[in-house]
């Protein structure tokens, strides 16, 4: 452009200002509403910038730059993700899964799982340009991570409340034998816990979420810098070595979990299916050919009751009066009944304690015969009558019986079926004449969680009262909902010693007075509930678990009173019985009856450290 074009332009400017019309304002200060002038027709490379309206005449149009005109109106380039941002991703996700890790393994197993983990955390770092593939990594490394959270969150419930991993064979063996409804229920009694380690889960996942959302962007035209490359193929070659390795591989949450149901599945069927290992342990008993020493006819009762800790038990000393009706049977038989003072079960679940009693506490490798199948052989009729609703105690151990009872109708070990309802079954059993020689197993619920589904509506004598025992939780420190459970519990065993005493006082009155009877009672392991530590259930962990009521009773031939005070194995209640049934077999071990005068006792060996099994 000429300097005389330029002044001239510039003059023009000038006389339009001086007739009131002021100059084009700057594009940034032009408000969307403000009406455009006309747009004339620029030169090449130029381009028209609208002016503003003002009056009856208008402004010629500016020509700029078109170069200019594209540095206003274009929005600038989204800058990426600084690096230093997407390396802050990884540590905190990578930190949150570590720490889950750590709380549900240890030792090298944490190097392990947070190796196996790897490949997707450092996938944020990987500066990536599509947003689309940018949201589909977030989406994918949010559930890689709470794969691997959600394993380390079971695993660290379990270690916690049971000292237990999730293939363990409690555990294995508890999912087994359950159902949606005990789980539901079982979630009931234990929500407080569940709720924590819940929480923990979902904080976790937020954190997670909100940072997997920040990994690396890629520039327009941009690569990777080398070292990240060569950090992060580093890293993948490292995991492909950790995957490669069968037991590294099998750590995995997705690999683990399916082998898991795979087993579980695997022991359902086989308990579901025990008819040809009843006949191999029944062909067995008749090959071992057991013989009775007493003639005449003969009632044994052998009662097994669920998660009873005589620690409750005014039987043993207990400050609540939780069983005057045993006492009661004490106090009027004498040496006839005896109380095995420190009785004590080698298992803290159901399903190996009963294991044990029915296969005389010996391993599967000697081959031991079934108590129920032996007493068959022998010449006794035998029933099974259960408040139980138990498919695995029912294949492995109930159907060997003559006759199997199985009361309660309703899923669910922790249904509200109350044990008294077995009392007229009982009474039927002792009452029948097809047979002289009877053995009858009584299998209540006891005390199993739920407690207050163990005792009648509005028959808890312990809930108002500020007795020496709420005393001595409170001052140990009990929370209020384990002094609660503690109560129940407490009621519970008040009705249980109701029916217990009922059982064995049907016992004392069956059949004439000179026919030999004989009466057991022990429980198949223990219950903690706020003895040792903070909470109520099942206790592996604690000697709570394992401590049991044993009590003995038969209107012949006084009970040795020097005997009873020996600790008592429940392991070993098959030699036991075997004394009561008056049966003999060639597999015979007297030093392990407790009623026997060659009796020794032999500690048994628990995962909890025991003081002394002789208090």
């Amino acid at each position: 452009m000429s300097g005389g074009a330029g002044r001239a332009r510039l003059g023009a400017l000038g006389s339009i200002s001086s007739a009131g019309i002021s100059p084009t304002p700057p594009l940034a200060h032009l408000s969307p509403s403000e009406p455009c002038g006309l747009i004339a027709p620029c030169a090449a490379g130029e381009t028209a910038v609208p002016c503003a309206s003002g009056g009856a005449e208008s402004a010629p149009p500016i020509p700029v730059r078109a170069a200019g005109a594209a540095r206003l109106t274009s929005l600038p380039a989204a800058p990426p993700q600084p690096r230093h941002g997407a390396w802050l991703a990884c540590g905190v996700v990578g930190a949150t899964l570590l720490a889950l890790i750590a709380l549900g393994h240890d030792g090298r197993r944490i190097a392990q799982l947070a190796v196996l983990a790897l490949p997707m955390v450092l996938w944020l770092a990987w500066p990536l340009r599509s947003a689309r593939v940018r949201r589909l990594r977030t989406v994918l490394v949010w559930l890689w991570a709470m794969g691997f959270a959600l394993d380390a969150t079971v695993r660290a419930y379990l270690l916690d409340t049971y000292q237990a991993a999730p293939d363990g064979a409690m555990v294995l063996g508890a999912a087994a034998n359950t159902n949606a409804r005990e789980s539901t229920e079982y979630l009931w009694m234990h929500w407080r816990s569940a709720a924590v380690w819940g929480a923990l889960l979902v904080a976790s996942g937020l954190l997670v979420g909100m940072f997997a959302r920040r990994g690396a962007v890629a520039p327009t035209a941009a690569r990777p810098a080398r070292w990240i490359t060569a950090l992060l193929a580093l890293a993948l070659l490292v995991s492909c070595v950790a995957y490669a390795s069968k037991p590294w591989r099998r750590l995995h949450p997705a690999i683990f979990w399916t082998q898991w149901a795979q087993s579980l599945r695997t022991l359902q069927a086989a308990w579901a299916d025990q008819q040809q290992q009843r006949d191999r342990l029944t062909a067995q008993a008749k090959a071992i050919a057991p013989v009775i020493t007493q003639a005449g006819p003969s009632t044994v009762v052998l009662v097994i009751t669920d998660s009873i800790n005589r620690d409750n038990m005014g039987l043993y000393g207990y400050g609540r009066p939780t069983t005057p009706r045993l006492q009661a049977h004490k106090a009027q038989t004498g040496e006839q009944m005896a109380v095995l003072k420190n009785a004590w079960s080698v298992d803290a679940s159901t399903l190996p304690a009963l294991r044990n009693m029915f296969r005389f506490g010996l391993p599967d490798s000697e081959n031991p015969p079934h108590v129920l199948a032996l007493a068959r052989a022998a010449g006794y009729k035998v029933w099974w009558i259960s408040n139980h609703d138990d498919l695995a105690i029912e294949q492995q151990h109930a159907r060997f019986a003559d006759v199997v009872d199985m009361v309660n109708r309703t899923p669910g070990r922790a249904s509200a079926s109350l044990d008294g309802e077995v009392l007229d079954c009982v009474q039927e059993a002792l009452a029948d004449t097809s047979t002289e020689r009877k053995l009858i197993v009584v299998h209540l619920m006891g005390a199993h969680p739920h407690y207050s589904l163990r005792f009648p509506a509005n028959a808890n004598p312990f809930d108002d009262d500020i007795d020496a025992v709420e005393n001595g939780l409170v001052k140990n420190g009990r929370s209020s909902w384990v002094r609660r459970f503690r109560q129940e519990y407490d009621a519970a065993l008040l009705y249980h010693d109701f029916v217990v005493s009922e059982l064995l006082q049907q016992t004392r009155s069956a059949g004439k007075p000179q026919d030999y009877r004989a009466w057991m009672y022990l429980s198949d392991h223990g219950q903690e509930v706020g003895h040792v530590s903070d909470r109520a259930g099942h206790s592996p962990s604690t000697a709570s678990g394992y401590r049991i009521p044993a009590v003995v009773w038969r209107n012949q031939q006084p009970l040795p009173a020097s005997e009873m005070q020996q600790p008592f194995r429940a392991d070993w209640t098959g030699w036991t019985l075997m004394d009561l049934l008056h049966i003999q077999w060639n597999g015979q071990k007297p030093e392990r009856d407790v009623l026997g005068g060659a009796y020794r006792w032999q500690a048994p060996e628990i995962p909890v450290a025991v003081e002394s099994f002789s208090r």
